[in-house]
């Protein structure tokens, strides 16, 4: 198609200048930075959340089962048993959010969907740049 040509029905001409090429260009390179900020903090985050969350789901469990075990144990080591399970809370409350074991873990796991997503956008975005 020459200049000046008006192009055949149905087809779609894209004219881009130097202004809307930087403007694009500086487009897709905010949002390829910030998904793939997103994506390295999520990839950070989310197994500390998984591994403390696990943990502390698992450990009042097993002090209950050493606990049980330890039933024909002398009383000091039973007493000794039964103020370590007392003293592991059920969640905390911290400047006004509740946190619980089951909490950490689906934090951890959505964070873990939040990292995938940032890098399939990332990818996108890289691609159009």
């Amino acid at each position: 198609m020459m200049l000046g040509e008006t192009p055949p029905r149905g087809q779609v001409v894209h004219v881009e200048g130097p202004v809307l090429r930087a403007l694009r260009l500086a487009f897709w390179s905010v949002a390829h930075f910030t998904f793939y900020f997103l994506q390295q903090v999520a990839e950070l985050v989310a197994p500390l959340l998984l591994a403390l969350g696990l943990g502390w789901w698992a450990l009042p469990r097993l002090v209950d089962a050493i606990t049980t075990h330890e039933a024909n144990a002398d009383q000091q080591t039973r007493d000794i048993l039964d103020a370590v399970a007392g003293t592991i809370p059920h969640g905390l409350n911290l400047a006004g959010h509740w946190i619980t074991p089951a909490g950490l873990i689906v934090d951890g796991l959505l964070l873990m969907a939040v990292a995938a997503i940032g890098a399939t956008i990332s990818a996108l975005a890289a691609r159009e740049m």
